[in-house]
């Protein structure tokens, strides 16, 4: 298996950091139309939404929280295109531990690697 990882550019908040593209849901969004609005956005495809893999609830140092739904993406249509990343990639399982995630990632990150997941 093959997983779209993206590195933060040097201006976004946590810079450097790998994450895996998405973003935020807007007011009155459906997770899965979110995810596929961000990666029409961001990568420039179209895809095809499957079952949600993993949800974390992740709190940072200065109080906040966010939650955070993955989900697994079944098919697209269209080339990548880097739109927002400083680098997008394809990386395998056992190759994303040796990426530098953002910290909310890591858990994912972790049961991706360990087969636990997908």
């Amino acid at each position: 298996d093959l997983f779209l990882i993206g590195q933060r550019t040097r201006h976004q908040a946590m810079p450097l950091k790998w994450e895996f593209p998405g973003g935020k849901i807007e007011e009155g969004e459906q997770p899965r139309d979110a995810l596929r609005r961000e990666l029409e956005d961001e990568l420039g495809i179209s895809a095809e939404i499957g079952d949600e893999v993993a949800r974390i609830r992740h709190e940072y140092k200065n109080g906040s929280a966010v939650e955070l739904r993955f989900f697994a993406v079944l098919s697209y249509r269209g080339e990548v295109e880097n739109r927002i990343f400083r680098e997008v990639r394809w990386a395998k399982r056992d190759e994303l531990p040796t990426f530098d995630f953002l910290e909310a990632d890591l858990p994912l990150v972790r049961d991706l690697a360990d087969g636990k997941i997908i």
